[in-house]
């Protein structure tokens, strides 16, 4: 490792880290991690730390209910390893200034790196919200004791955040969109015959006019940011034998969805566009995430020289639907879920210098739009 300075907390993000990378946390079995973050937190004397399931939380002092909340979000399970892996996964091993192993990337490195912005700005007077910190769980399959039960559980506190910054790897660019998805199993149905004396109605040919149509799917109204619902027929079954016209034709449509609608709404034109198929979506959970270029998040971000873009990775942030969140941490996306994931060390240093500027630079844009609110008045 070169002899560079580094942040003030750059040991101590790269200890926990490695201990976070050898400790296993597949999606649904996090409690070992979760064990780490809780006692982590309480050893840096963080006051407030809190749990739910697996979901670590903790709140900066002086929390007060008539200000804006401001939560910073990453989360701390993992697929699991492939079989690729010419490593071992959970060997946080450090070779020509990388960490290699499982999570490092997607996101423990963001994990880290928030927490120790969190320790560094707890009380800081100058901050015009309040502060959270979240490590969350199930973030890889959407799970039911992940952020679906942790925002709630929030709600109940009185703590609903109004903005996230959400830890995810995007080269530390900030991500201020992503789609949402639908996924149907779509039914058309005929009736079975014998193919030779040309009997029936084929259920296949119905699937197919149906699936010409979702080909051609369209709508009035277009997001500006995420552009056209993108739908994708993936799979496809039909038939017994080969001369039985199919009475039953199942298959299954990819809906990437937009803020242009709500899934519910889209649900109801993909309903409407086919003419045979029973169209039944699995989940409407998934929704597209889209913050203003407008809001101090995205605009603090600009400023340091950071360009906005659109993922094309869905996280948690199809979780928080009605939060302005904006998904920005170390890392590269095209690492994550990949053997030998791995994190540059100058990536876990930027983040650390990047992420107190990025919020101290939020409440500096939001005392500057009350001043100029005030002047409208």
């Amino acid at each position: 490792m070169e002899n560079i300075q580094r942040h003030h907390r750059f040991d101590a993000a790269v200890r926990l880290l490695r201990q976070l990378i050898a400790t296993p946390s597949p999606s649904r079995e996090e409690k070992a991690t979760a064990d780490i973050w809780q006692e982590w937190l309480i050893s840096k004397g963080v006051t407030d730390v809190r749990r739910i399931h697996n979901n670590v939380w903790a709140v900066a002092p002086g929390f007060d209910p008539s200000r804006p909340t401001l939560m910073l979000n990453s989360h701390h399970d993992t697929v699991r390893p492939a079989a690729s892996w010419t490593r071992d996964p959970f060997s946080p091993d450090i070779v020509d200034d990388r960490i290699y192993g499982l999570g490092s990337n997607d996101a423990g490195a963001s994990g880290v790196t928030l927490a120790a912005t969190f320790l560094d700005l707890k009380d800081d007077p100058t901050l015009d919200f309040n502060l959270i910190l979240a490590l969350t769980a199930a973030e890889e399959v959407m799970g039911e004791k992940g952020m679906r039960a942790f925002l709630p559980h929030l709600a109940e506190s009185g703590m609903t955040p109004d903005m996230v910054l959400v830890g995810e790897p995007t080269g530390l660019q900030p991500a201020i969109a992503e789609r949402g998805l639908l996924v149907f199993d779509a039914v058309a149905e005929g009736k079975s015959g014998h193919a030779a004396r040309n009997e029936g109605i084929n259920a296949l040919y119905r699937a197919i006019e149906d699936i010409d149509r979702l080909r051609s799917f369209s709508t009035p109204v277009v997001s500006d940011i995420l552009g056209p619902i993108k739908v994708s027929v993936t799979m496809i079954n039909a038939g017994t034998q080969h001369n039985v016209v199919p009475d039953k034709c199942t298959y299954v449509v990819d809906v990437r969805t937009t803020d242009a609608y709500s899934n519910e709404e889209t649900v109801e034109l993909i309903r409407d566009c086919v003419k045979w198929s029973t169209m039944t979506p699995r989940s409407t959970r998934v929704h597209a995430s889209v913050i203003p270029t407008s809001h101090p998040l995205v605009k603090s971000a600009v400023a340091l020289g950071k360009t906005p873009f659109v993922s094309p990775t869905t996280s948690d942030m199809a979780l928080m639907h009605g939060i302005h969140s904006l998904k920005m941490g170390p890392g590269q996306s095209a690492r994550s879920h990949t053997a030998d994931e791995f994190i540059l060390l100058d990536e876990i240093d930027e983040a650390l210098r990047l992420y107190p500027l990025l919020i101290k630079g939020i409440s500096r844009r939001m005392k500057k739009n009350e001043e100029e609110r005030r002047k409208i008045e």
